[in-house]
C-alpha cells in the first residue's frame, strides 16, 4: 500500500495544477516530472505520504488512538523530515510549533479540503467498518473538523478497507460507499479536481471503479488535472490492495522513488508491518 501510494503522490506532484497540455503530453509513466513552478517532483513524495506515515506509525505503535497522540505524530514526522507540498500557511504553522499539544491548542480546524482524506488509507486495515469510521473521524477532526472533511476521510479509508478485505469487485465500490455514507459516489467524477476533499476522493473512487491495473489507474488519476497527486495517493493506496488490480507500474517509478531515511525501503518495511497488523487485528 504505502509504496504504491507514495509513487502515486510523487508522480502526481509533478502534475498538480499544471497546464492541461503538460498532462496530455507527459502523463506516460516514463519518469517523474519535476513541477514547473514548485520544488516538488522528481521522485519526491509530498505531505500526502508524509502524513500517511504518521497514521501508519501510530497504528503500529502501542499508543491509544487519541487526538493527542496523533497530533504528536503529525508534528514529529514533519520535524524529522520537512518537505514541500504542505499548504503554505500550514507549513509555516508546523515550523512554528514544537509539539502535538501546541498543534491542538492553536490549529483552526474548520477546513473541508483533502488533508484528512489523503492520509486515511492505512486506517482501512482495521477489521470492522465501525472501527474504520470511528478512528477516521478522530484523526480527521484534528485538522478538518467539518462534515465534508470528515466524510471525505472516511470514504478514503473505507475504500481501502473494501479492497483490503475483498468486500466486492471494484465496480461495486461506489455503491458500497454510497450505501454506507449517504453520499452519491455512484455518479462518475468528470473534469478538473479541486481542493475540496470530496473532489479528490470522488475522483479516486471513480478511477478505482473503472480501472483494473495500477498503470492505467495512475494515468487516469493524473488525466483529471487539478489536485491530482492527492487523487493518485488515495486511489493507488486503496487499489494496490485489491486482488483484481494488476500490479504493473513501470519499474522506473519504483527505482526513481526517493530512498533516503524515510524513502522507498522504509515504506516497504512499514508495508510488511501493516500486513501483519491486518492478520492480528
Amino acid at each position: 500500500m504505502l509504496i504504491e501510494l507514495a509513487i502515486g503522490d510523487a508522480y502526481g506532484a509533478g502534475f498538480e495544477y499544471v497546464a492541461d497540455r503538460i498532462v496530455r503530453t507527459q502523463n506516460n509513466l516514463s519518469t517523474y516530472l519535476k513541477h514547473p513552478r514548485h520544488d516538488i517532483g522528481g521522485g519526491r513524495y509530498t505531505d500526502d505520504t508524509q502524513m500517511t506515515l504518521a497514521i501508519a506509525e501510530a497504528m503500529l505503535s502501542d499508543e491509544a488512538w487519541t487526538q493527542t497522540h496523533l497530533a504528536r505524530r503529525f508534528v514529529e514526522v514533519f520535524k524529522r523530515d520537512p518537505r514541500a507540498g504542505y499548504a503554505g500557511r500550514f507549513y509555516a504553522f508546523l515550523q512554528e510549533i514544537e509539539s502535538g499539544d501546541e498543534l491542538l491548542a492553536r490549529i483552526i480546524n474548520n477546513s473541508d479540503k483533502s488533508g484528512a482524506a489523503m492520509r486515511a488509507c492505512p486506517i482501512g486495515f482495521y477489521p470492522t467498518i465501525a472501527q474504520v469510521l470511528d478512528y477516521c473521524q478522530i484523526q480527521a477532526a484534528i485538522t478538518h473538523n467539518t462534515p465534508h472533511g470528515i466524510l471525505a476521510a472516511q470514504a478514503a479509508a473505507l475504500a481501502a478497507h473494501f479492497c483490503i478485505y475483498r468486500l466486492g469487485s471494484l465496480t461495486q465500490l461506489p455503491e458500497f460507499l454510497s450505501d454506507l455514507l449517504g453520499y452519491d459516489w455512484q455518479q462518475p467524477w468528470q473534469g478538473k479536481v479541486g481542493a475540496a476533499g470530496l473532489d479528490s476522493v470522488h475522483a479516486a473512487i471513480t478511477a478505482l471503479s473503472q480501472q483494473h491495473d495500477l498503470a492505467r489507474l495512475l494515468k487516469a488519476c493524473i488525466a483529471y488535472t487539478g489536485d491530482v497527486d492527492t487523487v493518485a495517493t488515495i486511489a493507488l493506496g486503496a487499489g494496490s490492495m485489491h486482488p483484481d488490480m494488476q500490479h504493473n507500474l513501470p519499474q522506473q517509478l519504483f527505482d526513481g522513488l526517493e530512498n533516503g531515511t524515510y524513502g522507498r525501503n522504509y515504506l516497504q518495511t512499514l508495508d510488511q508491518q501493516l500486513l501483519t497488523f491486518r492478520t492480528v487485528s
